[in-house]
C-alpha cells in the first residue's frame, strides 16, 4: 500500500506536467498557407528633358542719329539749305513752325488761263539775282490780309520738287516777293508735318545737296 501511494505520488506531477506541455503546444493549422502578395513596384516619375527657354529677341529699333530721329523723321534746324530742282540750285530756307504754308521769293508774277485752267508765270529772285521765267499750273489761290491795313491780296500757290537731306518731295509754295527779306524760302508746317522734327536751337543740320551736272 505504501509503495502504491508512493508511485501515485510520483506519477501525478508527471501527468500534470504532460497536460500542461500539451496545452502550450502550437495549434495545428489546416495546412493552407496564405499566398504572399507581391506589391507592385513603383517606378519613379521620369520627367521629360526640359530644354532651356530662349527668350525671343526684341525687335531692333532704329537708333537716332545726328540727321534723323529714332522713328526716321528728319531733324531740321531753324535754318536749312533747300535744293530746288527747277533751278538746279540750293537756297537758304527759314523753318517757321508758326506758318502754315511755305513760300518762295518770286517777282514778275502774272496769272493767266491755259486750256481753261489757271496758270502763273514768274521769276525766282533774291539778292539782286533772278532766274529765267517759269510757267506752272496753279494749285490754289490764297487770300492774304495785311496786318497793318485792310487790303487783301490774292497769291497763287504752285507745286515744286525740292530736297532737304535725303528727303525728296513735291510741296506747295506761295509765290511772294521776298527780295527784301533775309531768306528767299520759308518752310511752313505743311512741309515738315509728319516727316520732320524742328530743333530751333540748331542750324543747318542737313547737308547741302550738290547741284546736278
Amino acid at each position: 500500500m505504501k509503495i502504491a501511494k508512493k508511485w501515485s505520488t510520483l506519477l501525478l506531477p508527471i501527468l500534470l506536467a504532460g497536460c500542461m506541455s500539451t496545452a502550450t503546444t502550437t495549434p495545428e493549422t489546416d495546412g493552407a498557407t496564405n499566398p504572399s502578395v507581391e506589391e507592385p513596384s513603383t517606378k519613379p516619375d521620369v520627367k521629360p528633358e526640359q530644354k532651356p527657354q530662349v527668350d525671343p529677341k526684341p525687335p531692333v529699333k532704329p537708333e537716332a542719329n545726328e540727321l534723323k530721329t529714332a522713328d526716321g523723321k528728319l531733324l531740321l534746324g531753324e535754318e536749312e539749305w533747300i535744293y530746288i530742282k527747277a533751278i538746279n540750285n540750293s537756297a537758304k530756307a527759314r523753318i517757321d513752325t508758326g506758318a502754315t504754308t511755305s513760300s518762295i521769293s518770286a517777282v514778275d508774277i502774272e496769272m493767266f488761263e491755259r486750256d481753261g485752267k489757271k496758270w502763273v508765270k514768274f521769276k525766282l529772285a533774291h539778292n539782286d539775282k533772278e532766274t529765267k521765267e517759269f510757267e506752272s499750273p496753279i494749285s490754289r489761290i490764297v487770300t492774304i490780309r495785311q496786318s497793318s491795313t485792310e487790303k487783301r491780296t490774292d497769291r497763287p500757290v504752285i507745286e515744286a520738287w525740292v530736297q532737304i537731306g535725303d528727303l525728296k518731295t513735291k510741296t506747295e509754295f506761295t509765290l511772294n516777293d521776298r527780295t527784301h527779306m533775309t531768306f528767299p524760302v520759308l518752310l511752313g508746317r505743311t512741309f515738315f508735318r509728319d516727316v520732320a522734327v524742328v530743333d530751333v536751337s540748331k542750324k543747318y543740320i542737313q547737308p547741302k545737296v550738290k547741284a546736278e551736272k
